[in-house]
């Protein structure tokens, strides 16, 4: 099997391991060895608990795979100074991750803030 079709294979199996559960740091440590990444699922597990992630799009290219997907969750706790609305929230995002040795070691990530705001009811279309 090639490089590209195992990394894709592999960022496929962890984003289905995360999604739709509690992100403890033992699971997430299975994939990740990148510790802004472990943080950012850490917090935002807290944010949106046990949060999805649906994959729309995933390219490879070397070591790198990148991910157009969205996120569904539940604001239950305090985000960027807003206090849990328990309203749901849908937004896209766009991940490049670095894999070496099975794990991912390092991502840039870009996500739909706007939609999110929107969505909570603090900002208006």
């Amino acid at each position: 099997m090639d490089l590209h079709k195992q990394n894709k294979e592999f960022i496929i199996r962890y984003i289905n391991a995360l999604s739709g559960v509690t992100k403890t740091r033992e699971l997430m440590e299975q994939y990740i060895t990148d510790e802004e990444l472990l943080g950012h699922i850490a917090f935002f597990d807290t944010v949106f608990p046990k949060y999805e992630m649906f994959m729309d799009e995933i390219t490879a290219e070397g070591n790198r795979v990148v991910v157009r997907a969205r996120t569904k969750g539940v604001h239950e706790g305090e985000f960027n100074g807003i206090q849990p609305t328990h309203r749901h929230v849908e937004f896209p995002f766009v991940v490049s991750y670095e894999i070496e040795n099975g794990k991912i070691v390092h991502h840039w990530l870009m996500a739909d803030q706007m939609a999110v705001m929107e969505q909570l009811g603090v900002m208006n279309k």
